[in-house]
């Protein structure tokens, strides 16, 4: 029997669950122990579908729209945020909401409404569309924040007042894109507000730093996420940058063998809506084929919890 080619794995760290993904899953899967089955699910709770697939069988109920849920059983709002439409919706017809957004969406929330209290223009950078950018505008009256998703968009804001500007961005983006086009932004406008800190969260900048860390001396990266996932697309996006061939695969079962070939390190890591049971599915199946020397690469340790709802937290 042929032996096996050996292959180095660099496994990043930190990877896959961060405390306010840990956060949100939780707090459907207590919702789900308290009020029984079926609790409703407003919005893929986070972007894996691994973790919506094992919360539907546990009996959660995943909807659109709030208007998609019955008025007698428990919502959960996604660990995106949601507009302040949509609880005041819930209110109105009573029903029981439990809110998992992550309490650093919730800051970027609070910064936002600070600033539109002070009477500045906001600027949000982030990408159209996205459930936390929606989440975002949607905490202020409409026209209030101007989204900006390149330098481009960036050099042609134009603001009424250029000296009462501030800017606020969606967590979940590359550090490096968003340096781009806040550097364009402070060029522009130099009494621009700022973040008390970077909006970026810690859990997305130390997975992009695990990334550079490993992609140089890996041939090949492969990041477990989901396609919808924007923290897991960055972190694609950023091995590249950094020159390594990178993939984004949902699980073990969309390697491609293939894109190994002739490769003696490859790199793994898993965005932040990733379980860690996908990384050693991936590790199992690449035993398959490789003689597999596993290397962590640390660049962070990460000690942060998020407290749950009231509602749910342990007697």
């Amino acid at each position: 029997m042929p032996t096996r080619p050996a292959l180095t794995v660099l496994l990043a760290s930190p990877r896959g669950f961060c405390a306010g993904v840990d956060r949100a899953i939780q707090i459907v899967e207590r919702a789900i122990e308290k009020y029984g089955a079926p609790v409703y699910v407003r919005h893929e709770i986070v972007h894996n579908r691994h973790v919506v697939e094992r919360l539907k069988a546990l009996g959660a109920v995943f909807v659109e729209e709030l208007d998609q849920a019955p008025d007698d059983r428990p919502v959960v709002f996604s660990a995106h945020g949601v507009p302040k439409s949509v609880p005041a919706a819930a209110r109105a017809r009573n029903m029981l909401y439990l809110d998992a957004t992550c309490p650093l969406v919730s800051k970027v929330h609070v910064e936002a409404e600070r600033h539109h209290q002070a009477g500045r223009e906001i600027v949000l950078i982030g990408h159209a569309g996205h459930p936390e950018v929606v989440g975002t505008m949607g905490q202020l009256p409409e026209g209030a924040v101007v989204l900006i998703e390149t330098v481009e968009d960036a050099l042609a804001f134009t603001p009424k007042d250029p000296a009462n500007v501030a800017f606020v961005t969606q967590t979940t983006l590359s550090v490096d894109d968003t340096a781009g086009i806040v550097e364009a932004l402070r060029r522009r406008f130099p009494a621009i507000a700022a973040p008390h800190k970077e909006d970026i969260c810690y859990a997305t900048t130390n997975r992009q730093e695990a990334v550079k860390a490993i992609a140089g001396r890996a041939d090949v990266l492969l990041v477990l996420g989901s396609a919808n996932s924007s923290n897991s697309v960055r972190l694609a996006e950023v091995g590249r940058r950094a020159g390594a061939r990178a993939y984004l695969i949902d699980d073990a079962a969309k390697l491609d063998f293939a894109w190994l070939e002739g490769a003696r390190t490859a790199g793994v890591t898993a965005g932040a809506s990733a379980p860690e049971v996908l990384v050693q599915g991936l590790l199992d199946r690449l035993a398959e084929r490789f003689e597999v020397t596993v290397q962590e690469a640390e660049v962070a340790r990460e000690t942060v919890t998020f407290k749950l709802p009231r509602a749910l937290a342990p007697s």
